[in-house]
């Protein structure tokens, strides 16, 4: 009997990491229908934005971002009119409350915030004479590579009356409070004739907005 706490941890730990995760994009939505969104009605575009600033949304990744100061942001542009639009030389950046830009990351600026122990895992002694059971990094360099291939945002065009979504990750290290008063500045956005659209600044206090009063 000594040694049945440690079997039933040892169950119970192969019991949970035998789940496997689903880890797929959110049903894509028009951009109208999210609270964080700027619309041009004569350039028949909108876009919104979601961060994934919660554990539980973020749980559709395979690495906790937000404990490395990472922000998943989703962007959704609609196109409203009929004829196609193009982000091929659009610039989207997180605007913080100061007026600083950041660019989104690549999977290595995401590893650089990570430390080597993080990457490794660790391990939880069991008594003698199970062996200790190994935990599971908390971001491999792997897990990283394979979420901005699942959720990036990656189209290159909108057609008419489309909506396309996908995640941007903005490194957020050193602000206490990233979203407050921040916007996503999205500019160089081009029509079928290759001009330039009126760029969008969507904040983020819309977003917070609707959050702090679903929980009212």
């Amino acid at each position: 009997m000594r040694n049945s706490g440690g079997v039933l941890l040892l169950i119970f730990w192969l019991a949970a990491t035998g789940l496997a995760a689903d880890h797929t994009p959110p049903p894509v939505q028009p951009a109208t229908a999210f609270p964080a969104v700027e619309i041009h009605p004569d350039e028949h575009v909108a876009i919104a934005v979601e961060p994934y600033d919660t554990k539980e949304k973020e749980s559709i990744f395979r690495v906790d971002y937000i404990d490395h100061d990472v922000m998943p942001v989703r962007l959704i542009v609609t196109n409203l009119g009929d004829k196609p639009i193009s982000l091929r030389d659009a610039r989207i950046l997180f605007e913080t409350a100061s007026g600083d830009r950041i660019q989104a990351a690549e999977p290595e600026d995401v590893e650089r915030l990570m430390t080597r122990k993080e990457r490794q895992g660790g391990k939880i002694p069991l008594p003698a004479p199970l062996p200790p059971i190994h935990t599971k990094p908390k971001g491999s360099n792997l897990e990283i590579e394979q979420d901005f291939n699942t959720f990036e945002y990656a189209a290159l065009a909108v057609e008419p009356h489309t909506t396309r979504a996908g995640f941007l990750f903005y490194d957020v290290s050193g602000l206490s409070h990233p979203l407050a008063g921040a916007r996503l500045y999205v500019r160089s956005i081009r029509d079928s004739e290759g001009n330039e659209l009126f760029y969008f600044e969507v904040p983020f206090d819309k977003y917070l907005q609707s959050k702090s009063g679903s929980m009212n």
